[in-house]
């Protein structure tokens, strides 16, 4: 909402934006100051939206805005025609934070890992935390430099570049090994996972003969909690979307009720061996040819979700990489 008003007010043409009032935060706060730049006024309504009957809209409408306690009709031309504030009328770029240094001081194992989570650096579960030495060991398991940048976060708040490095810190926060990095970095390109006020999450799908490598499992259990390696990197997408891809709850990321599909990404390797025949394994089906290594990310509303159904207007956005 915030980039089209400005769009709008760049043209000289006044504008209020519409949030509902889950979204204030985000978008007089880390919206302004990091993506949009521009104080942008706004009303606000109840939450939920979507999927709810036209008599809930009309109530919203004819009901307060929450921001300013006013008739919502009255909020909206009060925000197009009195003038400007000293704090609205300001410009050029925001305040720079300062940068995150490299390195955390040296602290005992507990204190730590209390700092990760307080900082909301992982998933709330333990971490292997990730000294100099661990992460050397991981970026062994590649020929990339470690500060080669594979992919730039630009939403919420971006550019934020996700170098070979820190891929392999959340690595091995997650507890994988240097061999399972070369489809890590792939995975890296696709950070972060789903993000909208309903509740999102995420398919990994990975193809080619690193399957077996990896030893990837593929048949029974495929989406239990039963391989060291399905585990690992759907965690490493998980702890990637929410440090560098800087997605926290109530910051940047404002789902009613979430997914607890978002821990693992529902990650699995295709029982190629086992498809109908006649039947294309999903990256042949992309493109790639049988022996290609290749990971394909789905992001898409999921069962829990406050639409209510599954919306024919939002199907699966697919992505693949090959690696």
């Amino acid at each position: 909402m915030s980039r089209h008003a400005k769009q709008l007010e760049l043209l000289q043409i006044p504008t209020v934006g519409a949030a509902s009032e889950t979204m204030v935060p985000f978008v007089l706060g880390y919206d302004h100051r990091y993506t949009n730049g521009m104080p942008i006024r706004y009303v606000s309504f109840p939450f939920p939206v979507a999927g709810q009957p036209l008599e809930v809209h009309k109530r919203y409408v004819g009901g307060n805005d929450r921001l300013s306690g006013k008739p919502m009709m009255q909020a909206i031309i009060d925000a197009l025609t009195v003038p400007l504030t000293e704090h609205e009328l300001e410009s050029g770029p925001p305040p720079q934070d300062p940068p995150e240094p490299r390195l955390l001081p040296a602290d005992t194992e507990d204190n730590l890992q209390q700092l990760f989570k307080d900082r909301d650096w992982t998933d709330y579960n333990p971490i292997i935390l990730p000294t100099e030495q661990r992460v050397a060991r991981m970026l062994a398991g590649t020929s990339h430099s470690p500060d080669e940048v594979v992919h730039t976060v630009n939403w919420p708040g971006g550019a934020r570049p996700i170098t070979v490095e820190k891929a392999a810190v959340c690595a091995v926060m997650a507890g994988a090994k240097p061999e399972h990095f070369p489809l890590i970095l792939a995975l890296t390109t696709q950070v972060p996972f789903g993000n909208s006020t309903s509740s999102m999450a995420n398919i990994i799908v990975v193809n080619g003969p690193i399957r077996k490598t990896l030893g990837m499992n593929c048949g029974t259990n495929v989406l239990g909690p039963h391989s060291e390696v399905n585990a690992v990197i759907g965690r490493v997408f998980t702890l990637l979307s929410k440090t560098v891809g800087h997605l926290h709850s109530g910051v940047t990321t404002f789902s009613t009720l979430g997914s607890n599909m978002q821990y693992n990404n529902m990650t699995l390797a295709e029982h190629e061996e086992r498809l109908p025949q006649g039947w294309d394994p999903l990256h042949v089906q992309m493109g790639f040819k049988p022996d290609h290594n290749v990971v394909t990310v789905g992001i898409g509303w999921t069962c829990i979700s406050s639409v209510g159904e599954v919306q024919r207007a939002y199907p699966p956005h697919i992505i693949r990489r090959q690696l």
